[in-house]
Parts: C-alpha cells; sequence; structure tokens
C-alpha cells in the first residue's frame, strides 16, 4: 500500500460506494490502472486486461485474475468481460514521441483498442470510464483550461484521445452505453515510470537518486498541473457512479507549478547534492497547463486531497527507503 501523510492513498481514496461489483480494469498492470485496482480488489470481483508489454505483472494485485494478451484479441477480450458490470479503461500507448515515431500503431493500440472495449461493454451492458487527456486541448488560448476550451491536438497520441473522448459520448448517445471520458491532467505517484512531462515527477526523482543534476528543458517557466494519482483514482470511482454518463471532465487540482519550482521542490526534499541544469528547450512545448475543475468538483464530487508538496515529499522518502 502507498501512503500520504499515514494514509493508504488507494484505500482512502474510495469515496464511492463501489462493493460487490465484477470490474474489468484494462492496463490494470500499469501505473493508474494498478492503483485502480488495488483499491477495488477488497471488495469486488477484479479482472486485468494487459499485454504486460509496458506495465508489470506484479502491479497486479494478487486477488485480480490477469488475463494477459492484446485488447484487439476478440476471443481474450469476450472472456475478461463477460459478466462484467464496470470497464475502468487505463490501456494505452501513452508516449507522445512514439505516437509521433508510429502513428499507425497508436491508432491501432489507442482508438481500436477502445472501440473494441466500448463494443465489447455494449454486449454486456457495462459502464465504461476511460482515460482521456488534457493533450486533447493542446496549446491553450487560455488558463485554466475547462471542458468547453477548443481542441487542437498536436500529435497522434493527442488526436488519438480526443478521438476516443468523442467515441464514448458517442457510444452514450446513440446506443446507451453509460460512459464517463475522464480528461487527466499531468499524474504523479508510485509506481510511475520515467519520461515525458507525464512522468517529470520521477524523472527528477531518479536524477537525484542517481547523484545526477535535475535536467530542466528550457527555462523552465512552463507550468503544469500536476495530480496525485490516489486523486485520479478517487476521480474515476466518482465517475463509475454518477448520474451524469456521457460527459467528460478535467482531471486536476486546479493548481499550477512551473518546471523550474518542480525542481526546486524536488532538490529540496529529496537532498539533492548535484544541483539543477538546463538544457534545450523541447520543440512544440506547451508553455502553459492548468485544469479548470469546476465541473468535476459540481457533478463529481470531486477534490483533490493529496498537495504537491506532500505528494513529492512522500515519493523522496519511499525512494530513500528503496536504496
Amino acid at each position: 500500500m502507498d501512503t500520504v501523510n499515514g494514509r493508504e492513498t488507494e484505500t482512502a481514496a474510495i469515496d464511492a460506494d463501489i462493493t460487490g461489483r465484477t470490474v474489468l480494469v484494462t492496463g490494470g498492470a500499469g501505473f493508474v490502472g494498478s492503483h485502480l485496482a488495488r483499491a477495488l480488489v477488497r471488495d469486488n470481483e477484479v479482472r486485468v486486461l494487459d499485454d504486460c508489454s509496458t506495465g508489470q505483472p506484479d502491479n497486479v494485485p494478487g486477488d485480480a485474475t490477469l488475463y494477459e494478451g492484446d485488447l484487439l484479441d476478440e476471443g481474450l477480450l469476450q472472456d475478461a468481460i463477460d459478466g462484467v458490470d464496470l470497464v475502468f479503461h487505463e490501456a494505452g500507448l501513452v508516449s507522445v514521441p512514439k505516437s509521433v515515431e508510429c502513428p499507425v500503431e497508436s491508432n491501432r493500440v489507442n482508438v481500436a483498442g477502445t472501440l473494441a472495449v466500448l463494443e465489447a461493454a455494449r454486449s454486456v451492458d457495462a459502464r465504461v470510464v476511460l482515460a482521456s487527456s488534457v493533450a486533447i486541448y493542446g496549446d491553450p488560448e487560455t488558463v485554466p483550461v475547462d471542458e468547453s476550451h477548443p481542441t487542437r491536438p498536436t500529435s497522434p497520441y493527442a488526436t488519438d484521445k480526443l478521438a476516443i473522448d468523442h467515441y464514448a459520448r458517442v457510444y452514450h448517445e446513440r446506443y446507451g452505453l453509460e460512459t464517463v471520458s475522464l480528461r487527466y491532467f499531468n499524474v504523479y505517484g508510485p509506481g510511475q515510470s520515467t519520461g515525458s512531462y507525464a512522468g517529470v515527477v520521477s524523472t527528477f526523482l531518479e536524477q537525484v537518486r542517481s547523484g545526477q543534476p535535475i535536467t530542466v528543458e528550457g527555462d523552465g517557466s512552463q507550468t503544469r498541473d500536476f495530480v496525485h494519482v490516489a486523486d485520479v483514482v478517487r476521480a474515476n470511482l466518482a465517475a463509475a457512479t454518477t448520474e451524469h454518463v456521457g460527459e467528460a471532465f478535467n482531471i486536476g487540482t486546479g493548481d499550477s507549478v512551473t518546471i523550474r519550482e518542480l525542481a526546486e521542490l524536488i532538490a529540496d526534499v529529496a537532498g539533492a547534492t548535484a544541483g539543477i541544469t538546463h538544457v534545450h528547450p523541447r520543440p512544440g512545448d506547451v508553455e502553459r497547463s492548468r485544469a479548470d475543475i469546476s465541473k468535476a468538483r459540481r457533478l463529481l464530487g470531486f477534490e483533490p486531497s493529496v498537495d504537491l508538496h506532500t505528494g513529492i515529499a512522500e515519493l523522496a522518502s519511499r525512494q530513500c527507503l528503496e536504496r
């Protein structure tokens, strides 16, 4: 179990009454998916479908059933979803650089995979809560960004996420399937791999752990809204029980920090000795990002509970224990 301020984050995250259900978590061997599986497994029958190309089988709770394979394996998906009440769809190709390099594969995994899940869910009348992304907004015109902000994806990955966001709405409107899309901002927490701004927290912590300087791209003035995975779990559980289906919700904190401020915070709490260095900026980088979460507050009852300093301190403490 992961703890923040002495609390078990997955267990503490369960505000919604989800008990006695049969639940499928796609991508449940990965970062967010494994946290969801652990949050649910005590009081529900949990199944995990994951090809384990990026996730690890060891991340799956022992009391959950792992179906290892491709979402587009129709027989496997049907076996995994048979009798399911609720699907949390976390599986996907999440690397923006990989999507730029392999856009067809990105579309296959993210869009075709999601369509397969929606169709399978329709066959058993299971609600689907889908992981969308802040990336659909592109470089925002204004911040904070609300759900009505224009969508201008700038990568195949972001385009995929916008497509599945629309498919979720269409499946509700045309087929009556209960769907909810959650547009994650920058999720961080225990178990996250390094790389990209989604994983910049774990990247910086790993640099400190290995005695390297923290490397900030550009001048570090870029702003991001970092939301702890425990709060993302809480948002998913709220989405699983809300009456407001066919909707999309921003999931962040409503606050933002610059990447330089993040680096300084991590250097302070993790005891960095090699300092902070700046490297060339990343081409096309989004300058500002911050979520307007008023819709999620109003309709889901969502309120982030883990502040950034606390979340970073907990991760740094865990890293020290693992050395």
